[in-house]
């Protein structure tokens, strides 16, 4: 086995989140492994607790009646489909639930986030390509 076929690898597991691999090629056997901080100990208690499915966003009462989308993970915010598409939704949109809103890309697994409930789009909160974290509001409803 080769010294770029191990670094290639190594490589594969920081990019797939990997803490251990083993890789068999005929009578060679590789195995690696690697410490991971524990995320946990930095995630908040509210965080631990939702019980959220990946991909629907959290949504959050305003005081004005009307209420936040907010990002369910940490990831890159994608306004529309591709660079040369409209965006899914503009300020003044009526959305229906099950519309998609926007894609956040986590660990390079497109999103969709959805709308939970019918209303309008009254202010887009976060820019293309934008890094958002778990929580943060990306659009706000009435």
């Amino acid at each position: 086995m080769e010294y770029k076929m191990i670094r290639d690898l190594a490589s594969l597991m920081k990019e797939m989140g990997l803490s251990a691999l083993e890789y068999k090629d005929g009578e060679a056997v590789v195995k690696m492994e690697r410490a991971v901080a524990p995320a946990v100990a930095m995630v908040p208690a509210a965080v631990v607790q939702a019980d959220e499915a990946v991909g629907a966003a959290v949504a959050a009462e305003d005081s004005a009646g009307g209420f936040a989308v907010k990002s369910p993970m940490v990831g890159v915010f994608y306004a529309a489909p591709g660079a040369d598409k409209e965006p899914y939704v503009s300020v003044g949109d009526t959305v229906s639930a099950g519309d998609v809103l926007c894609i956040v890309e986590a660990m390079k697994i497109m999103n969709e986030i959805t709308a939970e409930r019918d209303g309008v789009i009254i202010e887009v909160c976060a820019e293309n390509k934008q890094v958002v974290e778990f929580g943060q509001v990306l659009f706000r409803m009435e």
